[in-house]
């Protein structure tokens, strides 16, 4: 599944929420969820201290917000490390996701369109038996500013391949489908009409 479209319709909400739902069901054989992410920065923040793991807990914190509303906890209470703990959700890097064979889950592939083609062939060839990957993103908010004219054509060519694939399906939102804020929704609609204008 590829999920494509605004900020703030929540696209990575809806697939946590599905993913997750699967994988507690007694009625399917997936034992977790693995969220996939490039970690790039929007600015250079130069070196982050500490192990793999602490380094990549700044890149999990939409998910622990997301986790924290789907099953409605109050913060702090360590939901994460417990769905860790349980093997039932797995973060990992596109940095670190060579070499490995994913079975039995289902992978949500977040901010896609900040991956390049190389990181997304991989992400999509690591998938090994009873897997659903759904793929988040919008090209019009990608954090790659070196090249982007080349690495939009990338990621235009990755969709266009799954495209090809019967069993990919695409889900386009838009700005209709903005539930984040009211003031979100006014502002992308009001950017909208800028870029049509100018």
């Amino acid at each position: 599944l590829v999920l494509h479209g605004f900020a703030g319709t929540g696209k990575t909400f809806i697939s946590l929420y599905l993913a997750m739902k699967e994988v507690l069901s007694r009625e399917t054989s997936y034992e977790k969820v693995i969220v996939v992410r490039s970690c790039v920065p929007t600015r250079d923040i130069g070196f982050l201290p500490g192990t793999k793991e602490e380094k990549e807990m700044v890149y999990e914190q939409p998910y622990i917000a997301i986790f924290k509303e789907i099953f409605n906890t109050i913060p702090g209470n360590g939901l994460i490390e417990k769905l860790k703990d349980q093997k039932l959700f797995e973060f990992i890097s596109t940095a670190f996701i060579r070499g490995i064979t994913i079975n039995n889950a289902v992978v949500v592939v977040d901010e896609y369109s900040n991956l390049n083609y190389h990181e997304l062939s991989s992400v999509i060839t690591r998938l090994g038996n009873n897997c659903k990957i759904i793929f988040c993103g919008d090209i019009f908010q990608t954090d790659i500013d070196k090249h982007k004219e080349a690495h939009l054509k990338d990621v235009h060519k990755f969709q266009q391949i799954l495209r090809s694939i019967y069993d990919f399906s695409f889900v386009e939102f838009n700005a209709d489908d903005i539930v984040r804020s009211a003031l979100v929704k006014q502002f992308i609609m009001a950017e909208q009409a800028y870029n049509k204008s100018h």
